[in-house]
Formats: C-alpha cells, structure tokens, sequence
C-alpha cells in the first residue's frame, strides 16, 4: 500500500514539475514576445553605455610626458685612487680587482675565469668586501667605492 501511494506520489510530482515547468516557459516566451521593442532597447542603451564609459576613460586619460635633458658634468680630472679610504678600511688588493670586475658588470663565474681562481673564492672576497663597505648588494657596492674614490 505504502508502495503505490509512493508510486502514485512520484508521478504526479513529477507531471505537475513539467507541467510548471511549460507554463513558465510559454510565459516566458509571451513576456519576450509582448515586450521585445523594450528589451532590445535596453540591451542597446546597455551597449551604449559600455561604450561611452570606456571611450571616455581612454580620451580623458593623462598623457605621459618623457622629458631628456643632457646635464654636462664637469670633469674633475683624471681619476686618482683614495689611498687613505683604502688603508682606512683595510681593503686587500685582490678585493679591490674584484670590486672593479663587479663594477664592469661581471658576475662570479666570470670573474672567477678572469683570476683564475674557484668561485667561492670571489664569493669569499666579495662578502669580505661587503662587510668592508657596509653593503648589502654588489650595485651598493659600486656605489660606495664610486663615492669614496676606489673605483671609476
């Protein structure tokens, strides 16, 4: 009994879903029919407004301005080491070659080529270097022997 009335439930559940189910889509189908002229309307006034917003933000948009001026700087000189900043700071050599060699642009591998000698070993006189000359990176480096005279 149970199971009929469970049959008997099932089907006309499923028969009322898709009867449901048709009407929304006839009423659906009336709605678009009836108003058609609005909703196109809508979706070209839609258009129109994407566009506009857009065009405007790309007309009304400022204009980078890249602006080169060439600035003589006046030579001071042919370059003459600081030999006191050298001493003072207790910088060998061999840290100073590779203080140049890294401010030419060459990396470890490179300078270790050009020396002879292993890449932990450039490694182990450029952090010495670092230490030397309160740097953090090789670029700070360079900068820092630049302003005291070591390097060009």
């Amino acid at each position: 009994m149970k199971r009929q009335i469970l049959i008997y439930g099932l089907i006309y559940g499923i028969c009322g879903g898709v009867l449901i189910v048709a009407l929304k889509l006839i009423e659906y189908r009336f709605l678009v029919v009836e108003h058609s002229v609005e909703i196109y309307g809508g979706l070209i006034a839609l258009v129109f407004a994407v566009v506009g917003v857009w065009l405007g933000l790309k007309l009304t948009r400022k204009k980078e301005i890249v602006v080169i001026r060439e600035v003589a700087v006046p030579a001071a000189g042919p370059f003459a080491l600081n030999g006191e900043k050298l001493k003072e700071l207790g910088i060998t050599r061999r840290e100073l070659e590779i203080l140049e060699l890294i401010a030419n642009g060459m990396s470890n591998r490179e300078i270790a080529e050009k020396l002879f000698v292993s890449e932990n070993t450039v490694k182990t006189h450029s952090s010495r270097l670092f230490d030397k000359l309160s740097a953090k990176r090789r670029t700070q480096a360079v900068q820092i022997g630049k302003e005291l005279g070591l390097i060009r």
